[in-house]
């Protein structure tokens, strides 16, 4: 019989994992730094161990799931363990990824970031952006910086998530977390009523559409703090990602907006350690004069170059990130190739 579902979610937590995946004809996985791993003294899931856990998670809720074909959902399990549940059918049965959130939300200086991340939360206005693929600790770099506002300002601090992951204990800031789905149909609904709810500081989960974009675009212009993330795996890539969002005749448009709002762009990667757990591999993009110059005139493959040159302001490539983190031991030489943009500028400055 298959292990109840509470036992395998409280399990993982204790083993420091991050996600839980439940799929038919495997037992349940639990991905630990990064590795998936088979769930101690399981056994392979039937259909029915599936979908008794899906019926369990979603409880009334299931059948939209079996409607549409997946469902998004934030619940928490017995101990106070908050996850993030992706339910979904696949060739006949259901299957299910759970993100198992954090608890408490890290000191920004104990994520092992660059030094000028620090100084982000003292700006006022306008767009940082926090990049990478799913799973590189953007939702907790984008904490940290928040409770460090939390913390050091009297600002009114709204967020927009989906779904809420990390939960603000208000200390100097006044602070409303939105749910998308449930406090508000969409990011764009929600955010274009932000503008009327008097914010300081405003938390975008993700930019997914040109709505949510130009919103985020106008609430930078008009003197708020926007912090949002992007899938993109460079700096450079996420002004063509947003800018690529529009029609070509409004490009230019955006691109001079983006030259005038955006602050700073962090690319992160979270990569295995020598010795056990993950260290954060990172890209970060100062916009200095120069680069916003480079936005305004849609030259952002020279961005890359100019980042090697604006190291004094706090700019850092992540090929430079990746030979620190080797020449320190962090990380395997192995790793850093792996991870590199140009393996062969990491091969020449680690020796491998």
């Amino acid at each position: 019989m298959a292990l109840p579902l509470n036992d395998i979610v409280s399990g993982a937590r204790a083993s420091r994992g991050s996600d839980i995946h439940l799929v038919r004809g495997l037992p349940p996985r639990v991905r630990i730094d990064g590795s998936l791993t088979d769930y101690p003294g399981t056994y392979p899931l039937t259909s029915e161990d599936c979908e008794r856990y899906a019926r369990e998670m979603a409880g009334a809720e299931y059948k939209k799931m079996e409607t549409i074909g997946e469902l998004d959902l934030a619940m928490t399990f017995p101990g106070g363990i908050r996850c993030r549940v992706n339910l979904f059918r696949q060739q006949g049965a259901v299957s299910a990824a759970i993100r198992i959130l954090a608890e408490t939300i890290p000191n920004l200086d104990d994520l092992g970031l660059p030094p000028a991340v620090s100084k982000l939360p003292e700006l006022n206005r306008g767009i940082v952006l926090v990049t990478g693929e799913t799973g590189s600790g953007k939702s907790t770099t984008l904490a940290a910086m928040l409770d460090r506002i939390n913390h050091t300002y009297c600002d009114h601090i709204i967020t927009l998530e989906d779904p809420i992951e990390y939960i603000y204990t208000p200390d100097r800031c006044t602070i409303n977390q939105r749910e998308i789905g449930t406090d508000t149909k969409s990011y764009a609904d929600g955010l274009r009523a932000i503008l009327r709810e008097d914010p300081d500081v405003i938390l975008i989960g993700e930019m997914r559409d040109l709505d949510t974009i130009e919103t985020a675009l106008t609430a930078a212009e008009t003197g708020h703090l926007v912090f949002a993330t992007l899938h993109t795996n460079s700096a450079p890539d996420a002004i063509d990602r947003m800018v690529d969002v529009f029609p070509e005749g409004r490009q230019k448009q955006i691109r001079l907006q983006l030259s005038t709002t955006l602050m700073a762009v962090l690319s992160q990667q979270l990569l295995p350690r020598r010795e056990s757990g993950r260290v954060a591999a990172c890209e970060l993009m100062m916009v200095t004069p120069a680069i916003r110059n480079l936005i305004r005139e849609g030259k952002t493959p020279q961005i890359v170059s100019a980042l090697g040159t604006s190291a004094a302001e706090g700019s850092l490539t992540m090929d430079n990130c990746l030979i620190s983190l080797c020449r320190e031991r962090k990380i395997s030489a192995d790793t850093a190739r792996r991870a590199a943009r140009d393996t062969e500028y990491v091969k020449r400055n680690t020796g491998i």
